[in-house]
This record gives C-alpha cells, sequence and structure tokens, in this order.
C-alpha cells in the first residue's frame, strides 16, 4: 500500500488525482502531517507526501530502520514539477516509484542513486535475493574497475559490465556458501522442492525434512522456487504452511502426468493412494531439470512411520527473447514497455541501422550482435541461440516486430524451451495513416510487394483480391532500384476497380525529420518518386479528399447519400 499526505491545498488536489488514478495502491492519510508521516510508515510499504524534502526528512529521521525493511518515500514539490525518489531508492521501489509518479502527474522524476544516474543496474534490483558486500561490487561497477561474473547457474540477468578477471566478483549461484569479500552471491530460484505428504502431515515435519535435504545437499533455501506436488494434495495443510514459511507457492500437477515423468525410485504406495508411482520425485521433474536430492523421507521422533517425501530437482534457467518493435523511427513514438526491455536485455541482435538509432538507451554492458541488410533470418536463429543459453535478449526491428519484421522467422525458430515476450511497436502503416489523416478508417490490408520471399503471383493474387473487396491498400516495401515495375503493375489492378480520382497518400520516412507526404491520386502517382523507405495508401472507393487530409469514412454513409 502506498500512503499519501499532504498539507496544502495544491498538494491535496495532485495527492487527490493520484488516489484517484490508483484506488486499489493508495490510502490517503489526513490529520496533522507528524502524525499522518508517522501512521503511514509504519503501515505502507511505500510513502508519496506532497511536502518539502527538508520536512519530510526531519519527519522520517527518527523513524528510520534497517535500509532492507524501510518503505520507499517519494517526495512531489507544493507545484507538482518533481518527484524525487528520498529514501528506499533500490530496496523500497522509491526510484520506480518516482517514475510512475512523474508519469502521471506530468512531474520530472529525480533519482540520485548512483547506479541508476549512468544507467547501471543496481544488483538489489535485479530480483534475486542477494546477500555479501553489495555496496564494494557496486562502487567497483561504477568506478569502472573489473567486476567478474561467476554464473554457476545460467539465468537471463539485465546487462552487468564484467571482466574476466578481477578481484570483485558477482556469483550466480544457488549453493549455501557464504560470500567471500568483495563478492556478491545472487540467488537464482533455480531450485524445485516435490514434496508427497500423508493426510495430516504436521507442517513442522513437512519443513523439517526439506530443510535438512536442502542443508545436507549444500543447498540455499533462498534459491527454491516452489513446492510442487500431486493435485490430491493440493489444499493439504501441513505442504500449505510449509510453502508459506519458505515463502514460495504451491504448484500442482495432475497424478496421470506425474505417472508419465520417469524417476529412480518408484512407490506402490503413493500409486494406490493417489493414482502416480511417484509424488515427490515426479512433481520435482515435471519442468525438467536435474535430479539433486532423491527421494527422502521425513524421519519421526517417536518412532511413527514417516508422513513426508521430499526431492530436490536444479531447473535449468530459461533464457528469454523479448522481439521488440522500435517503431517507425521517432523517439517518441518507441513505447515504455520497448524501452524497459532494451535496458532489461543484456545481449541485443539487430539490423545495424537500428541498433545505431537506440544505442543510448542500452544499459552499460550489452553484448550488441549487429549485421546488415539481408541477413534477417541469421539475427533470427542467432537471438534464439543466445536466449538459449540463459541469456535475456531483445531482437529488434522497426514499426512492429510482428509485421514484416523479425518476430516471425525468430519464432520459427524458437521452441518451448525458451520464454518469448513480443512488444508491439507503432507500424510504418499506421505512423503513415496519422500523418495523412484517416485513410484505414474503415477495412484495410497491408500488401509488402517485395517478391524476395514471396512469388509475384502469390502477391499479385492479393491485390486483386484486396482490389475487388474494396479494401484499403497500403503498400509495403513499393518499390527498390531492383525492382521498378512491381508498383505500377499493383496500381493498374487496383485501377481496374476505382476510379481515377481515387486519393493515394505517400509518405517517406515517416516521423523521422526527413519525413515528407503528399496526398494525390491512382491516376495521378508517378511510381518514379516512390522508394523503399516509402509507404503507398491507396484508398477504397469510399475515401475521400478533405482539407488535404485522406479519410476513409467507418461506413458507407457518403456513398449512398451521393446517389
Amino acid at each position: 500500500m502506498i500512503g499519501l499526505i499532504s498539507a496544502t491545498a495544491a498538494g491535496a488536489a495532485a495527492r487527490d488525482r493520484l488516489a484517484a488514478a490508483w484506488p486499489d495502491r493508495t490510502r490517503v492519510y489526513d490529520g496533522p502531517v507528524g502524525d499522518a508521516v508517522r501512521a503511514a510508515f509504519a503501515e505502507c510499504e511505500q510513502l508519496v507526501c506532497f511536502l518539502a524534502t527538508g520536512a519530510v526528512v526531519r519527519l522520517v529521521a527518527p523513524l528510520l530502520g534497517p535500509k532492507a525493511s524501510d518503505p520507499g518515500v517519494v517526495c512531489v514539490d507544493e507545484g507538482g514539477r518533481f518527484a524525487v525518489s528520498l529514501l528506499g531508492g533500490h530496496a523500497g521501489g522509491a526510484n520506480e516509484l518516482a517514475r510512475e509518479v512523474g508519469e502521471l502527474l506530468a512531474a520530472q522524476p529525480v533519482v540520485t542513486t548512483a547506479t541508476d544516474s549512468v544507467g547501471l543496474a543496481g544488483l538489489d534490483t535485479l530480483g534475486l535475493p542477494v546477500e555479501g558486500d553489495v555496496a564494494a561490487v557496486s562502487r567497483a561497477l561504477l568506478d569502472g574497475e573489473p567486476v567478474v561474473l561467476d554464473a554457476e547457474v545460467p539465468w537471463p540477468l539485465p546487462p552487468l559490465p564484467v571482466a574476466e578477471q578481477g578481484v570483485h566478483v558477482v556469483r550466480l549461484t544457488d549453493r549455501a556458501v557464504e560470500p567471500a569479500a568483495r563478492e556478491v552471491l545472487l540467488r537464482p530460484p533455480s531450485l524445485v522442492v516435490g514434496v508427497g505428504a500423508s493426510k495430516g502431515a504436521p507442517a513442522e515435519e513437512v519443513l523439517g525434512l526439506v530443510e535438512d535435504a536442502l542443508r545436507e545437499a549444500g543447498l540455499s533455501a533462498r534459491s527454491v522456487a516452489e513446492i510442487a506436488t500431486v493435485e490430491a494434495k493440493a489444499d493439504e495443510p501441513g505442504i500449505l504452511r510449509a510453502a508459506e514459511r519458505l515463502g514460495v507457492p504451491v504448484v500442482t500437477h495432475p497424478a496421470e502426468e506425474l505417472a508419465r515423468v520417469e524417476v529412480p525410485n518408484p512407490s506402490h504406495a503413493p500409486l494406490d493412494a493417489v493414482g502416480t508411482p511417484s509424488v515427490a520425485e515426479a512433481a520435482a521433474l515435471a519442468g525438467g531439470g536435474q535430479l539433486l536430492v532423491p527421494k527422502r523421507k521425513s524421519a519421526r521422533a517417536d518412532g511413527q512411520p514417516a508422513m513426508a517425501t521430499c526431492a530436490v530437482v536444479r531447473r535449468p534457467g530459461r533464457g528469454r527473447l523479448a522481439v521488440v518493435g522500435l517503431g517507425p523511427g521517432a523517439r517518441d513514438l518507441l513505447t515504455p514497455r520497448a524501452k524497459a526491455e532494451l535496458r532489461r536485455a543484456s545481449v541485443l541482435v539487430g539490423l545495424d541501422q537500428y541498433v545505431d538509432q537506440i544505442r543510448d538507451l542500452l544499459r552499460p554492458g550489452t553484448r550488441i550482435l549487429q549485421s546488415g541488410l539481408g541477413a534477417e533470418e541469421e539475427r533470427a536463429r542467432t537471438a534464439v541461440a543466445e536466449a538459449r543459453r540463459g541469456h535475456a535478449v531483445a531482437l529488434i526491428g522497426s514499426g512492429d516486430a510482428g509485421v514484416y519484421a523479425m518476430a516471425s522467422p525468430a519464432l520459427a525458430e524458437a521452441s518451448d524451451d525458451i520464454d518469448v515476450v513480443g512488444v508491439p511497436g507503432v507500424t510504418a502503416a499506421l505512423a503513415a495513416g496519422a500523418i495523412l489523416g484517416a485513410p484505414l478508417g474503415h477495412d484495410h490490408v497491408s500488401i509488402s510487394l517485395s517478391d524476395l520471399h514471396t512469388p509475384w503471383e502469390v502477391i499479385e493474387r492479393r491485390v486483386r483480391a484486396a482490389a475487388e473487396a474494396d479494401l484499403v491498400v497500403t503498400f509495403y516495401n513499393p518499390r527498390s532500384r531492383g525492382r521498378d515495375w512491381q508498383l505500377p503493375k499493383a496500381l493498374a489492378i487496383l485501377a481496374g476497380h476505382r476510379e481515377p480520382a481515387t486519393p493515394v497518400g505517400v509518405v517517406r520516412n515517416a516521423s523521422r525529420p526527413d519525413e515528407s507526404s503528399r496526398v494525390t491520386t491512382l491516376a495521378e502517382l508517378d511510381p518514379a518518386t516512390v522508394d523503399m523507405m516509402t509507404v503507398v495508401t491507396v484508398g477504397n472507393t469510399a475515401t475521400r479528399r478533405i482539407a488535404g487530409r485522406m479519410v476513409t469514412p467507418r461506413g458507407y454513409r457518403w456513398q449512398e447519400e451521393a446517389q
């Protein structure tokens, strides 16, 4: 919950805007400011104070405790110009909250955390439990000193500027080891604990069994991702309470699914009880991985039969492939989600000219794999291969990555062994349409005139179908030096079904500094004025030119009125 505190009418107005926008995330604290801050500090995970930073410093100073437990505090000035991350920038999430508040209130977020200021990913912001000398290793990263990444377990981390040798180390491990001097341990959620339990098994027996198994195997409980079991035990109180104590979810699997998992220690007892010869081992292995701790039973002090079994599996880190659309070129048409994915990726794959567009957005340490025109399939294979190695990869394309871009070759190459995220972008057709007016107001189709990947016979059939169906048509890749006859041919097909005066929009380099556009007609368009940087939009029989703009009505009312 986010506590909201204000002292003036102007502050209250901004406070109420925030409360209205986030009704489920916020709580307004009224009354004397000092009392409100103290109450919110004790009860909320974060605070937004519409007060001077000096006043808030004095109010929260007596309340400060351990860095990891203090709430994040953001201050917004009286004029609503700045959202200042004052306390708990990383651990309390104040840096991100300042950005959110700034976006909502049109205020400038002010973040002074050292790593954020220079674009580095903070070691305590990677979403993983962290141990060790975070301050010293972070300082080494900031000072450009060599820091070694020792990844015992592959995991898709954000970029870090690491070296092959150095005295400072970031170690990615699920083993129960203590950090050395000048070392940080990151705990990936790589361990799955399979649990079987008799009805009424005490939580202490289940938890003790799991903790003993991890300790004796030299594994860290902070790397446990989940407790896995059979569906029949989904409501078993002992399993649920043990998972709650470990701070992990319980994931269940159907008995018939577990019965198909090969295990080293099957048994008739669970087969008779729940329909599968293995619960602990099979549930742990259901998602694949390496069996580190075979099935073991709990030991009871009273000598009674064990009521719980467990097994531990190390599940390999799944690489992550984000297919990112960069939009038509203008920076303000690059979506916030695309920016976030670019900063999250440790490996960037893309066409060299697209890489140049967004190079300044990448975090230090991002590995860039770029190539020239015509290497689309090679880039797709490279991106998938890097994700399979456990990296966080961004594969970039212009416009929307799913429209004549990199999503289709990448997804044709990828299988279910990696996570794939699609990030939409503003397509060239949409960017051009916004410049021209509203040419896509009714049904429309996009057709690429490049026959490098599609036979011309297929392209011509699609153009003819669009002409006969009276669809607005946007032509991508309309004309190049080696392909100068396809656009005239396509326009001739459309001319057989539309009037010579049909509006045609021509937009070159939509949204870029050298953007140009014009509206002409089907009869007057000179194909020689078109190149590969151009999008050509041909209206349908209802499209009109109004005040110099192309407009396609949502219905055919205009035609009916003209009859």
